[in-house]
């Protein structure tokens, strides 16, 4: 379900190459996009992160990954 927060495909195209790449032993289950969609949803409506729509993956995967992305970009 896509919310005005949500990426379109040619931002996706965009912001893909930037994030983390990390060696997977075994496919994800949440896609970086349906992650990162959690925390542009967060940012943009200013809920807490356990508010986060049941859709989108769970708050603490979403939190997590804010916070490994915010820290690598060295802040």
């Amino acid at each position: 379900m896509p919310y005005s927060s949500s990426l379109t495909d040619e931002e996706w195209v965009i912001i893909e190459p930037l994030l983390p790449k990390k060696k997977r032993t075994f496919p994800p289950k949440w896609t970086k996009r349906e992650i990162l969609d959690g925390v542009l949803y967060q940012l943009q409506n200013g809920c807490n992160w356990c508010d986060l729509p049941k859709h989108l993956p769970p708050y603490s995967t979403v939190f997590w990954h804010y916070k490994q992305w915010h820290i690598g970009r060295g802040n």
